[in-house]
């Protein structure tokens, strides 16, 4: 492992990353429009967007994505540099999406990358700051495996009780990091899960809110 000390405290999953700053740009194109989005050291999707996001976002747009009310709220669970969130937001323009981080640098890029876009509809918070009432129509996310699988399951358990009653979530991980034990369970958790996309080592799966 790396221990430079550039890298040490710059995982992406900390809260505080170190490290100078050194930022880049990459594109994305949603329905055709391209957004263009900042990154740097310490967050996720440092050199561009990465596999799993990338292919999420291309199985979600092949019309995979539901109609939502007007007025609901979305969410982003580690949100990194805004690429999913601004995605949805693009998609949603008449919903509100949440794109939560504990990496107070992703955080910040976050909420700029929206504002330069002109995605009004982006709320950036960190978990602290969540109201704990709101429920979620729609929930995307490349899940952070690297924290581990205990704390991965907590995370998303706490999250996908989060979901409305008729709500559903999407969620891409890599099949050699434990897509497929991940789904079976979530399933035995009571949110009924299935394989919607697999493409490129990655598995992206909608998992239904709890009945």
């Amino acid at each position: 492992m790396n221990s430079s000390p550039e890298s040490r405290g710059s995982h992406y999953f900390s809260e505080s990353p170190a490290g100078p700053s050194r930022p880049s740009e990459f594109d994305i194109v949603v329905n055709g429009h391209t957004l263009t989005l900042e990154s740097d050291v310490g967050v996720f999707s440092r050199h561009g967007l990465d596999k799993g996001t990338a292919v999420l976002l291309d199985i979600m747009s092949r019309g995979n994505y539901p109609t939502i009310a007007d007025g609901s709220f979305l969410a982003d669970i580690g949100c990194g540099t805004g690429a999913i969130a601004l995605t949805l937001a693009s998609l949603y323009p008449a919903c509100t999406v949440i794109a939560v981080d504990v990496n107070e640098r992703a955080r910040a890029l976050c909420a700029s990358n929206a504002k330069k876009n002109g995605l009004s509809n982006v709320k950036v918070l960190a978990p602290e700051e969540l109201d704990e009432s709101i429920r979620y129509a729609l929930l995307w996310s490349n899940p952070p495996i690297r924290i581990g699988k205990t704390a991965l399951r907590q995370l998303l358990d706490e999250w996908m009780q989060r979901l409305a009653v008729d709500g559903t979530a999407h969620l891409v991980v890599s099949k050699n990091l434990g897509g497929d034990s991940l789904a079976q369970w979530l399933t035995d958790s009571g949110f009924a899960t299935h394989k919607l996309a697999s493409s490129k080592g990655f598995r992206v799966f909608e998992v239904a809110a709890r009945q």
